[in-house]
């Protein structure tokens, strides 16, 4: 193997690294993939529980968090959720809606997506280094330097165009690392605050027990703070809160911020209260309430509101209470269970240094950035994953 044979070295076979490796082949260049595990597209075989969200049919930019909130524009508008699905189709995976627009393969196996891309690597020419760890990337006169580490053995490679997609910080045991926040900040380029995104919130102190008292239950609900509000579930563990409401509302949350969590979204809990009351005043709150949730739930809220009293009973004081915890829950998370349970990254290479057309650091020509890396972080359900292919693609338009 030498440099000269690849048009381009990708570092890291990702969802981003694999479409760069791909699109570059259909356009007649040879890559070279390095990738630190043992497979390519570790995060894809476990996403959606191993089934793979591949994309979303509502994507918009509006979907995404940036320092700079048009950046995602170009690239998305360059690679849309049509050719997404188009080139998915043409290689055999036929997609399966699920709720809020998510995309499935219909066999709901997440390694057919996988195989598309090592099939086509393979048929393209395109190589692959599987268990080998990139140590540096340099300068040397107008070529890239790579070193890198495979058995014990240390090889350097040149090349003129190096792609760095070799994802975030959320998940160690998948490979994950900031190799390409080194990289940029080794280059000169400027970064954006990091923290974990799409992840699990934690409860300490008095409420802790009231929390984990309620492990494993599951409610529809609505989640919000000042800047956003998302429906979706919401699931109480033994550490805090998770579920698919509470991963989204995360990417927009800070310690020391409070969320707001309607556990009734869609519903007037007073009006129903009132139409039961005038049919049957002498039902118990709490009978009442295990219409709308478990029964473990509602005598775990007795603590908060007062479930042993008759509808007929309560008082102006004990609806405004009612009314108050059922449709303004207020939660302040003590913080968030880390990368390792976290989906994605937040923050990254800052959109400023690269072209948005391009994703070309603007500062050192040849050098790429895509996925992950980019501080363009998108919402739980298929959207990153969306981000990651076009970036592959708009990348490989410049090899």
């Amino acid at each position: 193997m030498k440099s000269a044979d690849f048009d381009a070295i990708i570092i890291g076979g990702g969802a981003c690294g694999l479409m760069c490796a791909v699109q570059a082949g259909f356009l007649g260049k040879r890559t070279l993939i390095l990738e630190k595990n043992t497979q390519v597209g570790a995060k894809i075989l476990i996403s959606g529980g191993g089934r793979c969200n591949y994309t979303n049919l509502h994507t918009s930019p509006q979907n995404f968090i940036s320092e700079n909130e048009h950046f995602c524009k170009s690239a998305l508008s360059q690679w849309t959720v049509e050719d997404s699905i188009s080139f998915f189709e043409t290689y055999g995976i036929i997609g399966q809606e699920k709720t809020l627009g998510q995309l499935f393969p219909e066999s709901n196996k997440a390694k057919d997506i996988v195989n598309i891309f090592t099939d086509l690597c393979d048929q393209l020419h395109q190589e692959i280094v599987l268990n080998c760890d990139v140590k540096n990337v340099t300068q040397v006169d107008s070529d890239f330097e790579i070193t890198y580490q495979q058995n014990g053995k240390i090889i350097n490679l040149r090349s003129k165009k190096v792609v760095m997609a070799s994802g975030g910080l959320p998940i160690s045991k998948m490979g994950a690392s900031d190799f390409s926040l080194k990289t940029a900040k080794q280059f000169g380029i400027k970064l954006t605050s990091t923290a974990p995104a799409l992840v699990p919130l934690t409860i300490t102190g008095k409420e802790e027990s009231f929390f984990s008292g309620l492990s494993g239950n599951s409610i529809f609900s609505r989640v919000s703070n000042e800047e956003i509000s998302f429906e979706e579930n919401i699931l109480f563990t033994h550490w805090g809160l998770s579920g698919p409401a509470i991963l989204q509302i995360s990417s927009y949350w800070k310690p020391g911020m409070q969320i707001e969590v309607d556990l009734l979204p869609h519903q007037n809990i007073i009006e129903l209260m009132e139409q039961e009351r005038s049919l049957n005043g002498r039902k118990f709150l709490g009978n009442f309430l295990t219409q709308f949730y478990t029964k473990k739930f509602v005598e775990a809220i007795s603590k908060f509101i007062p479930t042993d009293k008759n509808l007929a009973s309560l008082t102006k004081d004990d609806f405004i209470t009612i009314e108050s915890f059922i449709h303004h829950f207020k939660v302040k998370p003590a913080g968030d269970k880390g990368y390792d349970k976290a989906e994605v990254m937040r923050g990254g290479i800052s959109t400023d240094e690269l072209s948005s057309k391009t994703l070309e650091a603007k500062s050192i020509s040849g050098l790429y950035f895509g996925g992950e890396c980019v501080d363009v972080t998108g919402w739980l359900g298929g959207y990153n994953f969306q981000w990651a292919w076009a970036c592959g693609y708009v990348i490989a338009q410049q090899i």
